[in-house]
């Protein structure tokens, strides 16, 4: 995946710094969502200058290319996807662990939405509470 990625990222015109083939490669195959605060401290460990506008930049011109997808199902912070194919997420309401969930759905749309979008994908949210969270368990159930 991350060849693939990198000569998409040099088809796309950008060039290929050793920052930003750190950030390709901490992206590849990774499903844990993370921030671009989390890819900014991994990414810092091997490049201590890196800036963290140069993290941000590097994930907008992804995003703006299709080569990663920008999730908001954490209300603190975007959280990014390597994985672009149609899926689903699971979201722990503790600790806010992100899980992808690849089935398909057939939802319904009404007749009167319908004659008004042309849909062209879907994304569903799947929230609840984790493994791990349950094993330490506490009072709260969380919150939506």
């Amino acid at each position: 995946m991350i060849i693939n990625i990198m000569e998409r990222f040099k088809n796309i015109g950008l060039k290929l710094t050793p920052q930003r083939v750190a950030i390709l490669e901490y992206l590849d195959g990774n499903t844990s969502h993370p921030s671009a605060e989390d890819i900014y401290r991994h990414v810092k460990e091997r490049f201590p200058m890196i800036s963290f506008a140069t993290v941000y930049n590097t994930l907008e011109a992804l995003r703006k290319r299709g080569l990663i997808l920008e999730l908001t199902i954490d209300p603190d912070r975007k959280r990014y996807d390597p994985n672009i194919h149609p899926h689903h997420h699971l979201i722990c309401l503790r600790c806010k662990s992100v899980v992808d969930v690849n089935l398909e759905f057939d939802v319904p749309v009404p007749d009167d939405v319908r004659g008004r979008f042309e849909i062209l994908g879907n994304h569903i949210e799947f929230y609840g509470i984790c493994e791990q969270c349950k094993k330490e368990g506490g009072d709260d159930n969380g919150s939506l």
